[in-house]
């Protein structure tokens, strides 16, 4: 018995034992990563030049790693201290961790759906090594 393939929002075939289109979902997750950053780095530097009063933009990240920086980060939000250099600070977290969330999607991706233990593997090594520069000293 053969089935009819639906129609998808766009009009398209789509038939639903289709095999599941990971490069369309890490192309979504590099974009939206990208957009987001740039949203929020532009919404800093905007909210800088309209707003002067909040200081220059003076940062020093030597010694920190990223989860650091992004624990400071959140403990200003979480207390309130919105100001446009946290904007720009979460807009580079945004960056940085984009292709994180790529690589941790594809891993993901290989374990659950694809069940190729070769590449989960691999991706689970890139993962580490991602992990250790992102996250360790």
């Amino acid at each position: 018995m053969k089935s009819t393939p639906t129609r998808s929002a766009d009009g398209a075939p789509h038939d639903p034992r289709a095999p599941f289109d990971m490069e369309a979902l890490l192309g979504k997750v590099l974009l939206l990563g990208v957009l987001a950053s740039l949203a929020m780095t532009i919404a800093g530097l905007v909210w800088q030049a309209i707003a002067p009063e909040h200081g220059e933009f003076e940062r020093t990240v030597a010694g920190v790693n990223l989860y650091q920086f992004i624990l400071e980060s959140v403990r200003a939000l979480a207390a309130g201290e919105l100001r446009p250099s946290l904007m720009i600070d979460l807009g580079i977290t945004i960056m940085l961790l984009t292709p994180y969330a790529r690589v941790l999607a594809s891993m993901v991706y290989f374990a659950f759906v694809d069940r190729n233990p070769k590449y989960t593997v691999f991706t689970g090594f890139v993962l580490g090594v991602l992990t250790y520069s992102l996250f360790l000293r």
